[in-house]
């Protein structure tokens, strides 16, 4: 029967290749009921031919496709296109945060034919379902597709009951990909795994991309199915640490203490992604335990010092300037590394404001170093979300910026990086603004090579420092081409990157 599904993973990483979670969790959604194959960009050297010599066959009628923002879309575009022309039977299914932000080009592409806007537990196998019976799917919930021309994006799905899903298929990911090339080396062990133990956050920042998919809802894995999946990882595949990928893993206290009880004997190093108002909130037996059991580093998105420009990003919550200077100090108390993130070249009424912002957001970040030397720092020059009703994108878009209304334009390198948070394509940034936040991060992280950079030996990093020092100490951050030259040729150093997605 010619309703085979091809779940492919665009190529989303020039280097370190993570199990590819979003189509696994689509394969368990269909398991038992639709025969499916996986195809992985990362790995493939000619993924298309893959994706060919399957279609060819005139068995598979589906085409799944997950698509983050930034180098996803640079496969992802041009093979669905070529199968709508060479093919033109097969349907098209696309998911993620791309599609789901950006539905309006990507639908009117014409070769893209559905999305699903959010968890595809449930929409995916009644999209199938749905075109295999010849019905109308507008019942289904987290679904946009075109009927009659018009846009029908239905309403949102409750989050399921995480414990209830389907386990991933990592077994039968095995049989195409063996799971040994996904656990790369990272500072955090020799077998890194990736892994996804809840679905959303509590929050509406108006500048992450989560925010339009999962409106403030969340829902977790139970601790013990979490730890579960991680000694399963551990004993089949030898994964000795891991990386939560959760967009806030943090969210429950509760949880994350049962999580590191169960976990703290297992020899597992591992990272996460929170909030500083929440894991604030935490006490300081629970961020012992943590440390105990194994967490090393924990990714927060500090955003700003600046409190009226929190409220501008709808931060929510309580995070505060004051706060964010705390907190960095009293994790030091537990030898767990923040990881703080910032978000510099907000819109202001003035250019002179702008930059007045980001000078004080880089003297900001200055302060935290001071305070606790270990704060890992992360910098990214704001890209608007499209979050619909926010104060925030109302004034991007009283500027005159504007998204590309064609789905292939996206494919320019200048909207790739965009996505990464590296080119802004913003009005109100100038160059020599956008100049001062690189310079600034080149010279910041000579100055304090991070932890990320394992790499690095001991000499590098005090050469790259003794370099630096007095740049960092005058504030003088412009052409640092030495800094730039050393980090090129000693680390071939980027900027990190977090699946194409910003979180809290």
């Amino acid at each position: 029967m010619m309703n085979k599904v091809i779940l492919f993973n665009p190529r989303s990483a020039n280097s370190k290749h993570r199990i590819p979670n979003s189509i696994l969790q689509v394969g368990a959604s269909i398991e038992g009921k639709y025969d499916y194959v996986f195809v992985d960009g990362n790995l493939e050297k000619d993924p298309w031919k893959k994706i060919y010599d399957y279609l060819r066959t005139g068995e598979f009628k589906y085409f799944g496709c997950t698509v983050m923002p930034g180098l996803q879309p640079k496969q992802a575009i041009p093979f669905t296109k070529k199968i709508r022309e060479e093919f033109p039977n097969v349907i098209n299914i696309w998911g993620g945060y791309f599609p789901a932000n950006q539905y309006r080009c990507v639908l009117n592409s014409g070769y893209v034919d559905y999305v699903i806007n959010g968890p595809g537990d449930e929409a995916f196998p009644m999209l199938l379902d749905s075109i295999e019976r010849k019905t109308d799917p507008s019942s289904i919930k987290n679904l946009i597709f075109k009927k009659n021309g018009e846009f029908i994006k239905t309403s949102k799905a409750e989050l399921f009951d995480q414990d209830t899903l389907q386990p991933l298929p990592y077994e039968k990911l095995n049989s195409f990909y063996p799971i040994k090339y996904y656990l790369g080396k990272t500072f955090l062990g020799t077998r890194t795994a990736p892994y996804h133990s809840s679905m959303g956050c509590p929050f509406t920042c108006s500048f992450c991309a989560v925010v339009p998919i999962y409106e403030a809802r969340w829902k977790g894995k139970s601790a013990p199915l979490v730890y579960k999946d991680i000694k399963y990882l551990k004993e089949m595949y030898g994964a000795n640490a891991v990386e939560f990928h959760d967009n806030n893993f943090f969210v429950s206290e509760k949880r994350t203490a049962e999580f590191s009880n169960l976990i703290k004997n297992e020899n597992i190093v591992w990272w996460g992604e929170g909030r500083i108002d929440t894991i604030n909130k935490y006490s300081d037996e629970s961020l012992t335990l943590m440390k105990e059991a194994g967490c090393r580093m924990i990714f927060f998105g500090a955003e700003t010092g600046n409190d009226a420009i929190l409220k501008q990003m709808d931060k929510g919550g309580t995070q505060s300037g004051e706060q964010i200077k705390k907190f960095a100090e009293r994790m030091k108390n537990f030898d767990i590394i923040p990881e703080y993130s910032f978000v510099l070249g907000l819109p202001a009424e003035t250019p002179e404001k702008v930059m007045r912002q980001i000078d004080e957001d880089i003297q900001f970040i200055k302060q935290i170093k001071e305070i606790n030397p270990d704060t890992e720092i992360i910098i990214y020059i704001y890209s608007p979300v499209p979050t619909e009703g926010s104060e925030l994108y109302k004034e991007v878009q009283k500027t005159g910026f504007r998204f590309p209304e064609n789905l292939e334009d996206w494919l320019d390198p200048q909207w790739a990086n965009f996505d990464l948070r590296k080119n802004p394509l913003t009005p109100w940034l100038k160059p020599e603004m956008v100049d001062k936040i690189l310079n600034f991060e080149t010279v910041l992280n000579a100055q304090f090579p991070t932890l990320s950079d394992y790499k690095l030996t001991r000499f590098q990093r005090k050469t790259m420092r003794t370099i630096s020092s007095i740049r960092y100490k005058k504030g003088i951050y412009n052409l640092p081409y030495e800094l730039k030259a050393l980090q090129k040729f000693w680390l071939k150093y980027r900027r990190p990157e977090i699946e194409g997605f910003y979180t809290e």
